[in-house]
């Protein structure tokens, strides 16, 4: 199937692409955050930044969610909190660096009856898509990575009723908006992946991404509209380089995997893709909002250090591509049937060593080697202000 899904033939419109981004690039490159320490962060998307969501949405199931399981959150919470690693994720690192408390779910706060969210909110639900659960179902599409339904939609929605009880008025909730840090994301990998796992085609996959843009984009332009002036907008990770993806889409075909990282060339092309169209469409985006800062970051060029160059970030060669927890079956660790928390899985010794931490999420080691690249350069466009920000990063926030 992989040599049939090559996107070869795109070539030359992906090097125009890119020349037109180089352009677009250098007109807000050298425009940086505002001046100021943020007061809060409001964070929405899936399972790469979800701090609990899902956990509590799931609460009342009669077979807990693998990440409700030991032993997910062993490695800094020493127990699951309903992140899908074994610690923390790239937005707790980013509020620890900014000197904040860890950002609570929206969840929690609907199941407890003090719960801050002044400092800020995260809305991002595990398996959570762009695009509403309809659009899916139209064409016979189920995604086997979440049992959830939520959209980008409904998280915009939990945002709108919860922001009349931090602000009464338009021009308060201005006022804080402007102050905060708005993490969009990452957000639509799960579009793609239930047709992935579907078997469609890649050309029509790929229609997919205009819309899925198109989405994110809406939401941007509405959280602006309402106040928003910093938002970060990550790209999508390499997804050749997933062991579950790689275990998925094996191949006996040599020339469909790349030789230096071993990971699946035509599913790296189709995340490099959806990348290239998310910055044209946030270009667009920041010109006609000049006083804002939309800044795009980059998680694919960040990770892919790690599977170029692995010791120099700690983690072990002949480890990279696999899982830490999971069946330690296969050349990834990976059985699609046996999921990390549920037995017969078992986690690895080490999970610092590994890049992935159950075959889909990564650890809380590639996390904060991706937060410090973001804060640090050159992985952000333009960067984040780093006036509240002092490396190494030593605040630790209350572990929730």
């Amino acid at each position: 199937m992989a040599s049939s899904f090559s996107l070869r033939n795109f070539s030359t419109c992906s090097y125009l692409i890119q020349y037109f981004l180089l352009i677009l690039t250098f007109s807000v490159s050298t425009k940086h955050t505002l001046g100021f320490c943020y007061t809060s962060i409001f964070s929405f998307g899936d399972s790469l930044a979800d701090t609990g969501n899902l956990l509590h949405i799931a609460e009342s199931s009669t077979q807990p969610p693998q990440f409700a399981l030991p032993p997910y959150g062993e490695t800094y919470f020493h127990r699951p909190t309903g992140r899908c690693s074994d610690g923390r994720l790239i937005i707790d690192f980013i509020a620890q660096d900014l000197g904040m408390p860890l950002v609570p779910p929206y969840f929690r706060g609907q199941n407890e009856s003090v719960v801050n969210f002044q400092e800020g909110v995260n809305f991002a639900v595990g398996g959570s898509t762009a695009l509403d659960k309809s659009f899916f179902e139209e064409r016979g599409i189920h995604n086997p990575f979440t049992n959830s339904s939520f959209s980008l939609r409904d998280q915009l929605g939990w945002f709108k009723e919860m922001l009349s009880s931090l602000c009464h008025s338009s021009s308060d909730c201005k006022q804080l908006l402007s102050s905060s840090l708005i993490l969009m994301g990452e957000i639509g990998g799960n579009d793609y992946n239930g047709a992935f796992a579907s078997r469609r085609s890649l050309q029509e996959i790929r229609s997919f991404v205009p819309i899925v843009i198109d989405a994110i984009s809406s939401a941007i332009t509405e959280l602006i509209e309402l106040g928003a002036m910093t938002l970060m907008v990550p790209g999508n990770l390499p997804i050749g380089c997933i062991p579950y993806l790689l275990t998925d889409y094996m191949s006996s075909i040599k020339e469909d995997y790349d030789r230096e990282t071993g990971c699946l060339i035509w599913l790296n092309e189709f995340a490099v893709y959806h990348n290239e169209m998310l910055r044209i469409e946030l270009n667009r985006i920041q010109e006609l909002h000049p006083h804002t800062t939309i800044i795009y970051a980059d998680y694919y060029n960040a990770a892919m250090r790690f599977y170029r160059s692995p010791f120099e970030y700690g983690f072990n060669g002949s480890r990279v591509l696999k899982a830490c927890c999971g069946a330690k079956e296969g050349p990834y660790d990976v059985n699609l049937t046996v999921l990390c928390g549920y037995p017969p899985s078992t986690p690895c010794d080490d999970p610092s060593s590994y890049v992935s931490w159950d075959g889909t999420h990564l650890t809380e080691a590639a996390y904060r080697w991706i937060s410090k690249s973001l804060l640090e350069g050159p992985y952000t466009i333009p960067p984040i202000n780093l006036s509240c920000i002092s490396f190494p990063a030593t605040t630790e926030s209350k572990v929730d």
